[in-house]
C-alpha cells in the first residue's frame, strides 16, 4: 500500500474508513455525499486520502473479505464490527503488518460504547485471517455485483461480458485527463500515455493537484468515456451550445475549449460553483446558470444532455454505488430522462444537433430512450456519422445508431466508464 504509516499507526484513517462503510452500507449514503458533508474534514490530508482508499478498497473486495471471515465466525457481528473486520482483512491480504492492523481494529472496537465487549472477537478473528488469508486471497473469485444489478446486466450483455466488467471494476480505475492543448505534451509531463480517443491516462497518479500542469489549467480530470460525448457533439467556434446538467463540468470545459459560445446549466448551486472554479483554473469561458433544466429557454445550435441516471457505468470509480442503491429509483430516473430529452428538443434550432448521454449500463437509460424519442419526435434523426471520431471502435455502435461504452472496453489498459451516447439531429 502506498500510504506512509502515521505516527498513531493510522488509527484515525481506519476509524474513519469504518464510519464511511457504516454510512454507505447501513444508511445508503454515497461516498461523495459523505465527503462533501465533511465526514473526513477533521483528518490531515494523508489520513483523509488513506481513509477514502481503505473504504473504496474494502467495497471492491468485500465479497472476498466476507468469504475469508465467514470461516471464523459462527454468526455475523453488528455492522460496525463487521466493517472493522472487513477493513482489517483487506489490509492484511494486501500485505500490511499484522500487528498494526489487528491492534488498530481492536482499538477501534474497544472504544465503541455498544460493541466494546467484542474486541476479543476482533482480535481472534483477524489473527486467524493474518495467518492464512494472504495466501487464500488470490484464489477467491472476482467479487460480483449485487443481484439487483447483476441480473439486468446479464440479461442485457450476457454473463461473459458482465464477468469481464466485474474484473475491470475490481481493479479500480486509472486517472484520465482531458487536455486543453497538446495531449502528447501533457502525457509526457505527467508520465501518462495518450489514449486512442485523445485523453491522457495515468496508471498511478498520486496527488492530482501536484501533477504538472494542474495549477496552469492545462488539463482536468475526466474519464475517457465521459469525454466522448462532447467529442461527438463536435461544437464549433461561435456556435450557441447548451450543456444541460453540466456539473461537475468536464464537458463544459471541453465545449468552452472549442471556442463555442457555451452555456452550462445545473440545478445545484454547490456543484455549479465547482464548474466555475474549474473554468477559472483552466482559463476557459462559459456562461453558467443555476436552474432546473425544465426552466431553460432559448434556441441553440447544439445541446449536450448528460441526463441524471443510475450511474451504473461508474462503479469502477465509485464502488459505493452497488451498496448504497438498490435499483428502486430506476423507474423515476428513466421517466425524468425522457422528459428532459423532450424539453431539450424544444431548445434546439432547426438543423441543430443534440447529444444525449447517460453514464449507465442499462439499455432502458440509453438505447431504449433514443428509440422511444425517435418515435415521439418525427423531426429527429440519428446522426451515425457523428460517431466517426478517433479511437471509436465501430463494434461499439449499436443498432439504433448510438454508442455503447462498457467498462470491459480497453480492459487491458484499465477499462473505461460505462456510457451510452447518441447524436440526434432536428430536421425542422
Amino acid at each position: 500500500m502506498s500510504d506512509k504509516p502515521a505516527k498513531d499507526g493510522g488509527l484515525p484513517a481506519r476509524r474513519s474508513a469504518i464510519y464511511l462503510l457504516d454510512q454507505i452500507i447501513g444508511e445508503g449514503k454515497l461516498l461523495p455525499e459523505l465527503i462533501g458533508a465533511g465526514a473526513l474534514d477533521r483528518l490531515d490530508p494523508a489520513d483523509r486520502a488513506r481513509a477514502q482508499r481503505l473504504a473504496t478498497e474494502t467495497l471492491r473486495g468485500m465479497e472476498r473479505a466476507d468469504r475469508l471471515l465467514q470461516k471464523h465466525l459462527q454468526k455475523y457481528p453488528p455492522l460496525t464490527v463487521r466493517n472493522a473486520l472487513r477493513v482489517g482483512t483487506i489490509e492484511l491480504c494486501a500485505g500490511e503488518a499484522a500487528h498494526g492492523v489487528v491492534n488498530s481494529m481492536v482499538n477501534v472496537v474497544s472504544r465503541h460504547k455498544r460493541y466494546g465487549h467484542l474486541k476479543g472477537l476482533v482480535n481472534a478473528v483477524l489473527r486467524k485471517v493474518a495467518d492464512k488469508g494472504p495466501e487464500q486471497w488470490p484464489a477467491l473469485r472476482t467479487p460480483r455485483l449485487p443481484k439487483w444489478l447483476r441480473g439486468p446486466l446479464v440479461e442485457a450483455w450476457g454473463g461473459e461480458a458482465v464477468l469481464a466488467m466485474e474484473s475491470v471494476q475490481f481493479e479500480g480505475a486509472p486517472l484520465d485527463l482531458s487536455v486543453n492543448g497538446n495531449a502528447a505534451d501533457v502525457a509526457k509531463a505527467v508520465g501518462g500515455k495518450v489514449l486512442p480517443t485523445g485523453s491522457v491516462r495515468l496508471m498511478d497518479a498520486g496527488q492530482v493537484s501536484a501533477l504538472p500542469g494542474f495549477t496552469e489549467g492545462q488539463w482536468w480530470v475526466q474519464d475517457a468515456a465521459a469525454a466522448i460525448p462532447a467529442r461527438v457533439l463536435d461544437a464549433q467556434k461561435g456556435e450557441a451550445v447548451l450543456d444541460l446538467c453540466a456539473a461537475p463540468g468536464g464537458k463544459t470545459l471541453q465545449l468552452a475549449a472549442t471556442g463555442a459560445d457555451a452555456t452550462a446549466v445545473d440545478i445545484s448551486e454547490g456543484r455549479m460553483e465547482r464548474v466555475k472554479q474549474n473554468l477559472v483554473r483552466t482559463k476557459l469561458t462559459a456562461k453558467t446558470q443555476v436552474a432546473d433544466a425544465f426552466e431553460v429557454t432559448g434556441q441553440y445550435d447544439a445541446i449536450l444532455l448528460d441526463a441524471p441516471c443510475s450511474a451504473t457505468g461508474t462503479i469502477r470509480r465509485h464502488p459505493d454505488l452497488p451498496f448504497a442503491k438498490d435499483g428502486s429509483e430506476f423507474g423515476a430516473l428513466i421517466d425524468l430522462q425522457a422528459r428532459m430529452l423532450d424539453h431539450a428538443v424544444t431548445l434546439l434550432k432547426p438543423g441543430g444537433r443534440m447529444v444525449f448521454c447517460t453514464c449507465s449500463l442499462l439499455p432502458d437509460e440509453g438505447e431504449v430512450q433514443v428509440e422511444e424519442a425517435l418515435g415521439r419526435h418525427p423531426s429527429l434523426t440519428v446522426d451515425r456519422d457523428a460517431l466517426d471520431r478517433p479511437g471509436i471502435d465501430p463494434a461499439w455502435i449499436t443498432e439504433e445508431g448510438g454508442l455503447r461504452l462498457r467498462p470491459d472496453h480497453w480492459a487491458d489498459q484499465g477499462g473505461m466508464d460505462g456510457f451510452y451516447v447518441a447524436c440526434l439531429r432536428k430536421t425542422d
